[in-house]
């Protein structure tokens, strides 16, 4: 066979591999956004007007914004400095004050986000696979979450426990309660306010979440001066 033949036929070989394996990345690639897991894998939706936490104390029911667009290459910007500027700003009307309405919308910036009221089915509230479900930017993003705690009588010299990741503000009936700063993975109880009250009645616990390149997620529970969970009181949206 000629030598110009035999290059001829290498080269279309090679063109019709390259197809191949083209097709083949176009496939896997397919296949693995089908299998992403939706939001009903790790959120419920809400049955009941109120829900007590777990038996480890974890409160489950959040209200959960969309995630507010916040680019960060890294996580290593997460000073307490940085952290509080960009906790402080006000990004949509009632940030601080208001408890919203599952469905209801605010505008951020240019951007229309809705709020979701769900359940969380694991004790750590998966806020990567929150924006997933939805189709939503899941890195370099700003997440707000409110709840309500009902105290049918005072409850004094509790605790608040969280864990996040990454970056974290709490606030406790409008009070700053608790800063996690850094870059940081979700870890338990990795960080613990100083002595609260829980008042009796209607408690408004709220929070924000930034993160750079990583899996956003957090968790939340009350303890006692023992570090034991508190338990005896229940959570709804409203």
């Amino acid at each position: 066979m000629p030598v110009g033949t035999l290059i001829t036929n290498f080269i279309i070989m090679r063109i019709k591999l390259f197809v191949m394996m083209a097709g083949c990345m176009a496939c896997l690639c397919g296949n693995a956004q089908k299998q992403a897991p939706g939001l009903d894998v790790y959120f419920a939706q809400p049955s009941g007007q109120t829900m007590s936490p777990d038996n480890e104390g974890f409160v489950h029911r959040w209200l959960l914004l969309e995630p507010i667009s916040k680019p960060n290459r890294s996580n290593t910007v997460f000073t307490d400095t940085y952290l509080k500027a960009a906790f402080d700003t006000v990004y949509f009307k009632g940030q601080f004050t208001d408890v919203p309405k599952d469905g209801q919308k605010v505008k951020v910036g240019e951007e229309t986000l809705q709020w979701h009221a769900l359940d969380s089915k694991l004790y750590n509230v998966k806020l990567f696979r929150f924006a997933t479900g939805l189709e939503k930017q899941m890195y370099g993003v700003l997440f707000w979450a409110v709840t309500v705690i009902n105290c049918s009588e005072e409850i004094k010299n509790v605790r608040l426990a969280v864990g996040s990741n990454s970056a974290s503000m709490w606030w406790l009936n409008g009070e700053k309660t608790l800063l996690l700063s850094g870059d940081r993975r979700m870890v338990r109880d990795d960080a613990v306010s100083q002595r609260v009250t829980l008042k009796k009645g209607k408690n408004i616990l709220r929070g924000a979440v930034i993160n750079g390149p990583g899996m956003s997620d957090f968790c939340v529970r009350f303890i006692d001066e023992k570090g034991q969970p508190v338990k005896n009181y229940s959570v709804s949206f409203k």
